[in-house]
């Protein structure tokens, strides 16, 4: 009794294996059976128990995302238990690298995003089915080609005599087959390879193999030729891919190889040459090779509008899995930066060199918050919001690292002509949420948390200030060792909405060797002044903040606590 080949469907959900089973039995009639199975380990026992029972297993399509195993593992070891099963994965959450290991490991044949387009899939598996039964044909033919050529290389040994009955055999194979001299001329061809040439055996027998029409599509193809039979002749089996010329110059890829035949003393008596055009097998390569390539390109343009570190904290796969609503809390580090006067500054300039501006500025910005495991969530204009999810450390070392990267870059505005740059910089620490808001056609991910609009109310403050960073209590918490930073207490900021003061501290660091050298030196005296000020008792207060003025002229932040105790006194 013939039993009916199977295709096999894997899924965790119940209702998307429904579906499959009744696309793919509109698809295929009832040529085959489809059985389900819903998840990786009742799969392979499926498997194992059709196989055992001599059934033939031409498909099977499977999700990725399982509980009990990935998709490309399942399709690894249904690799190892049916070779010649062509695999498809049918799923919505498969990154590049699972793809790429179904491909490597697995023969993967196609990878198909969910939701699935009807006609696609009923395409995708009548072509996979017809492929395997061509591949069956193919090898079956293949058992069949060894055979023929090994009565061949009989019958050239037994029946030299018998030019009929040698042809006969010759010309039943479907392969390009040839015989040569230990010359390398060619003694005898196939009609299968002279058809495939338009050629007439008179046109190419008893001429050198190199100097026929198949080789000459160029003399560099013609030279490996030759010296593939110079390897072949001296006892060395040789095979390789090259193109040759077809009909009418058409160019195609053969699998190509050579074969010393030896006498009863082992020396080379003559030689065969076998050639399978494989031109088809190449154009579907070059062809998975190029969407996987697009693929790759694809996820990379879109890992620089949607951060892959944002994607991770949603526990995100893929950009493809992302909908509107995901969110989670965490706990992170938020920087805010802005250009000083910025608005003033572009309107001395044209549109086009305000866009030049600010992405060469951004440019050298960009691999400071990098470098420290940060990642930017979003450019207002000439101001950057990023996000550390690691230790408060790295979003402080970012400000620094920004601060210290921007002398750099004024040093090369100053000696072009242009005025520096100055920015301000605001750091806290907290619980925020992250996720997607917008509506059905654009939506955009976000962060929500008073602890953002603290970060950027501290990023507005150093401009009151004239400092360029600032950081809450929050984040000096959080400091693995605060000891290593320069900073001070700044002032106790109360917070919209909030009745709790929030600390302020300057971290500067950043700041210029001569004026960080200052601030170091009179920072217990500006710290007594704030401390003064704030028991309101502004006399002494000022006393200190003219100390320090004494000392560093240029402090800021002791010039505006002066004014205000001298209003207040």
């Amino acid at each position: 009794m013939i039993k009916k080949t199977v295709i096999i469907c894997v899924d965790d959900e119940a209702n998307i294996l429904k579906s499959l089973r009744t696309e793919l039995q509109e698809a295929i009639s009832n040529e085959y059976l489809i059985e389900i199975a819903e998840g990786g380990e009742e799969a392979l026992e499926l498997l194992d128990e059709l196989l055992e029972d001599g059934y033939e297993v031409p498909l099977i399509i499977s999700d990725h995302i399982m509980p009990d195993m990935k998709g490309d593992e399942l399709l690894k070891h249904v690799h190892v238990l049916s070779p010649k099963t062509l695999k498809i994965m049918l799923t919505g959450q498969a990154d590049i690298e699972a793809v790429g290991r179904a491909i490597k490991y697995a023969k993967l044949y196609r990878y198909i995003a969910k939701p699935w387009e009807t006609e696609d899939l009923r395409l995708t598996v009548v072509e996979a089915v017809n492929s395997y039964l061509q591949a069956k044909k193919l090898a079956e033919q293949n058992i069949q080609c060894q055979r023929l050529n090994q009565e061949l290389a009989e019958s050239v040994q037994l029946l030299s005599a018998s030019e009929r009955k040698f042809r006969a055999i010759f010309n039943q194979t479907f392969q390009f087959t040839g015989m040569l001299s230990v010359e390398g001329i060619l003694l005898e061809t196939n009609q299968t390879a002279l058809d495939f040439s338009g050629l007439q055996l008179e046109d190419v027998v008893g001429k050198p193999l190199w100097d026929c029409y198949w080789w000459t599509v160029s003399p560099e193809t013609q030279a490996q030729v030759k010296l593939a039979f110079e390897k072949a002749v001296s006892g060395e089996f040789i095979r390789y891919e090259i193109d040759i010329f077809g009909a009418d110059n058409r160019t195609a890829t053969i699998d190509f190889s050579i074969k010393p035949i030896l006498d009863e003393r082992g020396i080379v008596e003559y030689l065969i040459i076998e050639g399978r055009d494989i031109s088809d097998v190449y154009q579907e390569l070059h062809l998975r090779q190029k969407a996987e390539a697009e693929l790759i390109q694809l996820n990379e343009a879109l890992s620089r509008f949607v951060p892959r570190q944002f994607l991770q904290l949603l526990e995100k796969d893929s950009i493809i899995d992302i909908q509107l609503g995901d969110e989670v809390e965490q706990e992170m580090s938020v920087l805010f930066s802005d250009i000083r006067n910025f608005t003033t500054l572009s309107e001395t300039m044209t549109p086009e060199d305000n866009f030049k501006f600010i992405n060469a500025y951004l440019y050298q910005m960009e691999p400071a918050i990098i470098e420290h495991k940060g990642f930017i969530d979003k450019y207002m204009g000439d101001g950057i919001m990023a996000l550390f999810s690691g230790s408060a450390d790295d979003a402080l070392c970012a400000g620094i690292s920004m601060l210290q990267r921007l002398d750099k870059y004024n040093e090369n505005r100053v000696n072009s002509g242009y005025l520096p740059l100055k920015i301000g910089i605001g750091i806290n620490t907290g619980s925020l949420m992250l996720g997607t808001v917008g509506g059905r056609y654009r939506m955009d991910t976000t962060v929500i948390s008073d602890h953002v609009n603290l970060a950027s109310r501290l990023e507005n403050l150093t401009k009151d200030y004239g400092v360029s960073l600032f950081m809450t209590h929050y984040t000096l918490a959080r400091l693995q060792n605060p000891t290593e930073y320069n900073l001070r207490f700044i002032e106790q900021v109360k917070v919209k909405g909030k009745s709790k003061a929030v600390a302020v501290f300057e971290v500067f660091d950043g700041d210029e060797p001569h004026i960080k050298q200052s601030k170091s030196a009179t920072k217990t005296m500006f710290e007594q002044g704030v401390l003064f000020y704030y028991q309101r008792q502004m006399q002494q207060a000022a006393q200190h903040f003219e100390v320090v003025l004494e000392m560093n002229p240029r402090d800021t932040v002791a010039q505006l606590y002066l004014r205000r105790c001298q209003s207040d006194q």
